[in-house]
């Protein structure tokens, strides 16, 4: 299969593109930087604004599937009007340029998987399981994610077969792990704010393996969450951590200090409890459905 990945030097895309390179598959990375951007040799750069489709349609007519995973991160800087709109444009933008390619190529590459994020439901669920089904929320993230599905939606009707991953946390010695991970490695461990707020999260290697499930299998198409079956209140989540990491449990981090980040907060004080629903129909099986069995695999 030859696959094009649209942010494939992030977190995310470098473990799938070199999950694909191990199967001997074919990869193209679109990168706004090839010189920079630590390609290995056994996948291809290619160049591109972020913005257009200009000077890579040949390459485009060449592949199997695309995958686009291109979002400036949300967990920094501080949630400005000025970052917001780099948040919200770094998708837009890569999703309709990958939407024009689609929509100017004559062989078309049959198959787009779209990221997005359980933020799409909103904050306001409480403890409810959120399956695909459930509607988009009203606040900053929701309205994120929307736009972000939205940007490659023409492709639904070019007879391209879309996939939507909304991803929970991703659990990895990058990306966000390392970040939350840190009070407890000084001894600071415990719940944040309340700790009563939903924390669905998946193993990286979950995340990568769900989506070659769903690139692979033609049956799928539409929304899917990637997250472990087993989602968390906050407070549970921490206490694995800590128990993973063998540090103590006993420190809660106060909302105030959160709030101080604005709109921002939301990223540590809100969550949801989403479930993979229709993974789990099509029959995909977790590695890691525990997330202390997670942790001990990441921390080991």
């Amino acid at each position: 299969m030859n696959v094009l990945i649209a942010g494939g030097t992030g977190f995310i895309g470098s473990a799938l593109m070199r999950s694909l390179i191990a199967d001997k598959h074919r990869v193209f990375i679109l990168t706004r930087n090839p010189l920079a951007a630590h390609i290995p040799i056994e996948a291809k750069a290619v160049d591109w604004d972020g913005h257009t489709c200009e000077g890579w349609l040949d390459v485009f007519e060449e592949v199997d599937a695309v995958v686009n995973l291109v979002g400036a991160t949300i967990g920094q800087p501080l949630w400005t009007a000025n970052r917001k709109k780099i948040l919200v444009n770094s998708r837009v933008d890569a999703g309709m340029a990958l939407s024009q390619a689609f929509q100017k190529v004559v062989k078309k590459p049959p198959v787009l998987v779209q990221a997005s994020g359980v933020g799409y439901y909103g904050i306001h669920h409480g403890r409810e399981p959120l399956n695909e089904e459930t509607p988009p929320g009203d606040d900053f993230l929701a309205s994120l994610a929307v736009q972000w599905e939205s940007s490659t939606k023409v492709v639904d009707s070019l007879g391209v077969r879309r996939v939507i991953i909304r991803s929970g946390i991703v659990l990895g010695n990058k990306g966000i792990l390392p970040l939350m991970s840190l009070p407890v490695r000084m001894f600071a461990g415990g719940p944040v704010g309340n700790g009563k707020q939903g924390v669905s999260w998946i193993h990286i290697n979950d995340e990568v393996r769900a989506i070659r499930f769903l690139l692979e299998n033609e049956k799928t198409y539409g929304p899917y969450n990637l997250t472990a079956p087993n989602p968390l209140a906050n407070a549970d989540y921490m206490r694995f951590m800590a128990k993973a990491l063998r540090r103590p449990y006993w420190l809660r981090a106060p909302a105030f200090a959160f709030r101080m980040l604005g709109e921002m907060s939301t990223l540590f004080l809100d969550g949801q409890f989403a479930i993979p629903q229709r993974l789990i129909n099509q029959g995909f099986h977790f590695d890691f459905q525990s997330a202390f069995d997670a942790f001990k695999d990441l921390i080991s």
